[in-house]
């Protein structure tokens, strides 16, 4: 309810403008003279004083003087007995919102009081809105210097009108010094690339996306640097253009040590499991023992054996691989141990088999589990007395061989099934190697990321600088059920429809981009009981993922959990799994 304040020395004309106004549900106070008015008024807040120019003593001009002095915000309406311009002009110097010429009518009161509160929801409405956007640029501000990404903000002639002070750390230079300067002066020599997108982004009003900047900048030393720019636009014409920059320095350098730290010959994993694997082929390596390697399809069973062979004293010898899944019985007996001439229909010629070319080196049989049982006797000869005879022929061949099998099924539930010789079985697994699925070794996926995307950045000819944080979240927590070569036809789809320089979701098979993520690091089960140890393990990128994206929000959860594309919930549990804390001011 609005206050108003009558003064009036004509006790008729008082209580005549005080019912008029009461009828239009204001507050009402009257006084007769400049004290008693003096006096409400210090005891009351007025939204509209309504006066008299004539009173006993002083004037209502001295009621609008000292309401501007102690109600600034009070409209001020006069009422006088000689209306004239010179009148109206001298009431609007001194600060009265109107007046009023006697007779007063109560309409024209009511309507002048009216329109006296409108102006002041109107003026209340616009200090508050002023009083909003001023917090609300203030906090923009305090958001453009707290961000963690660099920002540079200038205008349609190249010149920098705003930088925020991530930039000027990552760059090594003054907030100050850097405005006013123009982009083609400031950014030069080794940023050249910076001052190309913006003048590209200025003149095309197009967007460049993420390009790496590798520089050894003056003040702040070498630098990574992934930038983008933005067109501005305001009303819809080009106002200027934004360069974002984020500093990958640390996570290049930390992505490169372990890189090189975690590679053994052509594979890579830093997990405890893939450790085992290591340490498990330099102790064997080096020695004749026959070797049984375990793992699902596209584990890598393939390259351990290559790993053993090419670290043993039989590098300089053969290694010869045979599947035996891919070809018939009579077939495979003759790729293993050859034939004489005449031996069969189309044995026009003698043939050296794998066994004897693989002579002074070693020889792989991939997919054992599906040899016939008759393969398996001639087989178990070989591994009992290091001899066979070609198919067709009666004399004996002594080899020197080192015999490696590998295989994705499982061979003691096949013997029980009486389709694998126990005798042959235990020949074959003097030593057993188990390769885990990338499923249980999670923590070895962002590694593998990283070496495909060179070897597909090379095949290719792109420059694609890794995924996006919601891309590796996919891919690190996807089941793989095709293991690593799964993971490589992935990728290398992903690098044909990509034509930026960040792999997104979007550039992943559907069955990947399209599968909810679920996220927790309860460790998952494997087959045959052995469990998990790679999630348990998450590597030292994730780790410092997860803290650079907490601290550019400042340790906003929630924000965090944006950037990253995961759950709140699990970046609460990544923290404490990293044992992560907020740094003390």
């Amino acid at each position: 309810m609005c206050n108003v304040l009558i003064v009036e020395d004509e006790a008729v004309l008082r209580l005549t403008f005080t019912r008029f106004l009461e009828e239009e549900g204001y507050g009402v106070e009257s006084a007769e003279d400049y004290e008693e008015a003096a006096s409400h008024m210090g005891n009351t807040h007025f939204d509209v004083v309504v006066t008299d120019i004539v009173l006993g003593g002083k004037t209502g001009v001295d009621i609008l003087r000292h309401a501007r002095e102690t109600s600034p915000g009070s409209m001020v309406i006069m009422i006088t007995g000689e209306p004239s311009v010179e009148t109206a002009t001298e009431a609007v110097r001194l600060g009265a919102f109107d007046y009023l010429a006697k007779p007063v009518t109560g309409d024209a009161l009511k309507r002048v009081v009216r329109m006296a509160v409108e102006r002041i929801n109107l003026l209340a409405e616009r200090d508050a809105y002023a009083a909003q956007m001023d917090a609300y640029r203030r906090e923009l501000e305090a958001l453009f210097h707290a961000v963690k990404e660099g920002i540079v903000a200038v205008d349609a002639t190249g010149e920098v009108r705003q930088v925020n002070a991530a930039a000027a750390q990552m760059l090594g230079e003054n907030m100050n010094d850097m405005a006013g300067q123009m982009a083609e002066h400031l950014f030069k020599g080794p940023l050249q690339q910076a001052s190309e997108a913006l003048s590209r982004t200025l003149q095309t009003r197009e967007e460049v996306a993420e390009f790496r900047v590798e520089a050894t900048l003056h003040r702040s030393g070498d630098k990574v640097l992934v930038m983008s720019t933005t067109p501005l636009e305001n009303g819809g014409k080009a106002s200027g253009a934004v360069l974002v920059l984020r500093d990958l320095t640390r996570i290049t350098r930390l992505e490169k040590q372990l890189a090189e730290n975690h590679q053994y010959q052509n594979m890579i994993g830093k997990s405890a499991r893939m450790t085992e694997v290591f340490d498990l082929i330099e102790n064997v390596a080096d020695t004749d023992s026959t070797v049984l390697i375990y793992g699902e399809s596209g584990t890598g069973k393939e390259l351990v054996a290559a790993a053993l062979h090419y670290t043993s004293h039989r590098a300089n010898g053969p290694f010869i691989k045979v599947n035996c899944a891919a070809l018939a019985e009579d077939i495979l007996e003759s790729e293993l141990f050859g034939h004489v001439k005449g031996a069969f229909t189309g044995a026009v010629r003698d043939r050296v088999g794998r066994f004897e070319a693989a002579g002074g080196g070693t020889i792989l049989l991939d997919e054992i589990g599906d040899i016939s049982p008759r393969l398996q006797l001639r087989l178990l000869r070989v591994l009992q007395e290091r001899e066979f005879e070609r198919v067709g022929d009666t004399r004996s061949i002594q080899v020197d061989v080192r015999i490696i099998a590998s295989t994705n099924q499982n061979l003691a539930q096949k013997i029980e099934e009486h389709s694998f010789r126990e005798d042959l079985y235990y020949r074959l697994n003097v030593v057993r190697l188990e390769l885990p699925a990338l499923r249980e070794r999670r923590a070895d996926i962002p590694l593998l990321i990283d070496h495909l995307c060179k070897k597909f950045n090379s095949t290719f000819k792109k420059e694609i600088i890794g995924l996006s944080s919601s891309a590796l979240e996919l891919l690190v927590h996807y089941p793989w059920f095709g293991n690593v070569r799964e993971l490589e036809n992935c990728l290398e789809r992903a690098f044909i429809v990509c034509h930026d320089t960040v792999i997104q979701p979007g550039h992943l098979p559907p069955e990947i981009s399209k599968r909810p993520l679920h996220t927790g690091l309860t460790p998952t089960p494997k087959q045959d009981g052995i469990t998990e140890d790679g999630q348990a393990n998450h590597e030292e990128i994730d780790r410092m993922r997860v803290l650079e994206a907490l601290e550019r929000t400042d340790w906003n959860v929630a924000k965090s959990a944006r950037i990253l594309g995961v759950a709140r919930n699990t970046l609460y549990q990544r923290i404490r799994t990293y044992k992560l804390a907020r740094p003390e001011n």
